[in-house]
């Protein structure tokens, strides 16, 4: 099958836009953790972010202690004190959910640890708010007839929720900090 003169005109004019298309917006995207707006490498600015102690309802300050540790050790895990110049405010709920319930039984065989965290970074003094929003995440479980072991997997799901929403929220910090100058 032989091409005419034309049609290979016309595939390298497409493919001439396609590429000018794709030079044009290399420039739109920005590395996470390469150079910020403001020349400071980004795990100094994370670093500076003192996280408050987490609001959570009574009976559930289990997970805000977890997520608070995350959170410390995710923005500033290389244990040197650093100059705090904004403050992480965060408060939230739990809620667990049993979707699968045994029909013989009539017991949950599995839970659901549902984690909403809303936080607000905000300057030291708390007259500017960079950056807030909502964290939201899930993390399953199995539960046993063992009261302890249905326990213990509570707390594992806790923690690995306590993880998920951690990495949320360092990321969206990070991408505000990042464009901040």
């Amino acid at each position: 099958m032989r091409l005419g003169v034309g049609s290979v005109a016309v595939r390298a004019g497409r493919l001439a836009l396609v590429a000018g298309a794709c030079l044009s917006l290399s420039a739109c995207f920005r590395p996470l953790y390469g150079p910020t707006a403001s020349g400071e490498p980004i795990q100094a600015l994370l670093s500076s972010v003192q996280v408050d102690e987490i609001v959570m309802a009574q009976g559930q300050e289990r997970l805000g202690h977890y997520l608070r540790s995350e959170l410390i050790f995710d923005l500033d895990g290389s244990g040197q004190p650093a100059k705090k110049r904004y403050r992480l405010k965060l408060s939230g709920s739990e809620t667990v959910q049993t979707p699968i319930v045994s029909s013989t039984t009539g017991r949950a065989e599995a839970g659901t640890v549902v984690g909403n965290i809303r936080y607000s970074l905000e300057d030291l003094d708390g007259t500017k708010v960079i950056a807030e929003g909502v964290a939201t995440s899930t993390a399953t479980y199995d539960r046993s007839v063992q009261r302890f072991a249905s326990q213990r997997a509570a707390r594992d799901a806790e923690i690995r929720l306590a993880d998920t929403l951690a990495d949320q929220i360092k990321t969206r910090i990070a991408s505000v900090l990042a464009a901040k100058p």
